[in-house]
Formats: C-alpha cells, sequence, structure tokens
C-alpha cells in the first residue's frame, strides 16, 4: 500500500520516536547527575554514554522528516516521568522504557511504516529497536550489582578497571581509592565491562 506520507501514520510515528529519544537523552542526563552527585561516576558515565546514543536516535528519526521541513506536526502521547534519587531505581526506570521501545513500540512503528510502503524508516525503527534492547539490558545488570551490593564487590577474584587512570586492580572487592591515581572507588568497574576491553585480555594472577 503506497501512502502519501504528509497524511500517513508513519510521519506521526517518526515525530513521537523523535520526542520520545530526546526525553530520553535528557532524563538519562538528569540520571547522570544525579549519579554523580552521590559519587558513582561509573554509572554516571553509563546514562551520559546512553543519552549521547539517544540522541543520535532523535537524529536519525528526524531526518526522514525532512521532506516536511518548515511544517509542523502535531502528536499527542503519554511520556515516562522518571524522578528519583534512588539510582537502582532510575536504572529498573530505563531498563523498562528501554524494553517497551524494543518490543512494542518501535515494532509496531516498523510494521506501520513497511505496510505504508516507508521501507527505510521501517529498518530504521527495527534496527533501533535491536539498540534499544542492549540498553535495558546494560541497564537492568548494573541495577543487579546496585541492588545485590555487587556494583565494587565480585564473588571471584576479577580485575578492577579505574575508568580514570586505567589502572587495574585485582581482588573481590574494587579498592577504596585507586593506589595510582587516588579517586575514589565509585570510578572502578568490572574489567571486562570496561570500554574498549575484552574479558580475554585480563587473566587474573594465579597467586
Amino acid at each position: 500500500m503506497s501512502v502519501d506520507f504528509k497524511t500517513s501514520e508513519t510521519k506521526d510515528n517518526l515525530m513521537h520516536a523523535f520526542a520520545g529519544e530526546s526525553q530520553a537523552r535528557n532524563r538519562y542526563t538528569f540520571a547522570a547527575q544525579c549519579a554523580k552527585e552521590q559519587k558513582l561516576p561509573v554509572i554516571e558515565a553509563i546514562f551520559t554514554y546512553t543519552a549521547n546514543q539517544e540522541k543520535e536516535h532523535a537524529e536519525v528519526f528526524y531526518k526522514h522528516l525532512t521532506q516536511l521541513s518548515g511544517e509542523t506536526i502535531h502528536i499527542d502521547g503519554g511520556y515516562p516521568v522518571d524522578i528519583s534519587s534512588d539510582i537502582s531505581e532510575l536504572l529498573r526506570m530505563a531498563q523498562h522504557n528501554e524494553y517497551e521501545e524494543a518490543d512494542d513500540v518501535y515494532k509496531a512503528f516498523a510494521e506501520k511504516a513497511k505496510e505504508e510502503g516507508f521501507l527505510e524508516a521501517a529498518s530504521s525503527f527495527m534496527l533501533i529497536s535491536e539498540v534499544e534492547k542492549i540498553h535495558g539490558d546494560r541497564f537492568g545488570r548494573f541495577a543487579d550489582y546496585l541492588e545485590q551490593n555487587k556494583l565494587f564487590v565480585s564473588d571471584v577474584k576479577t580485575g578492577w578497571f579505574c575508568t580514570n587512570c586505567g589502572y587495574v586492580f585485582e581482588g573481590t572487592q574494587a579498592p577504596k581509592s585507586c593506589p595510582a591515581c587516588h579517586h575514589d572507588q565509585g570510578y572502578f568497574i568490572r574489567f571486562e565491562l570496561s570500554s574498549y576491553e575484552s574479558e580475554g585480555t585480563y587473566q587474573p594472577s594465579k597467586k
């Protein structure tokens, strides 16, 4: 079925997606500030990292609306109010929203775009839905660590990576401060979860 883009549901869905991604970016920026205030720079970095990706998603959806430049698209929608001083709760709320986009919203938008003949928009919805699943998994993983009191504690000896200077500490718990740069424990992350590293590049000593 071929539909005029100007009167299509896909046009509205793209604006919904743009608005949703833009708001998610701000929510995660606010959450990052909350994590910073609670001396959890690693969680701050995770929220900021994801916020930057949401900005890119917003741009992808916005560019699909280029032919309507100069016009105004009116949409009605509901968006979450995710305000809390509890970092774990903020992570769980973010996880929920990301899974909702991945499992329900963007797949439905993709099907409608395909039905209306807008295959490039359909592809964008499907590809970004896959990314949102990754975002949800990431938020959930760190919520688990916080809730289980394992953000800086491991059941087995592992490497702890200082995100400030790169020092790797070996043990079942991240040090209270980095031996190399003296930044506090909040800068440590499990080595295998640090950016640009892989589990295979670190082997605990046999001491």
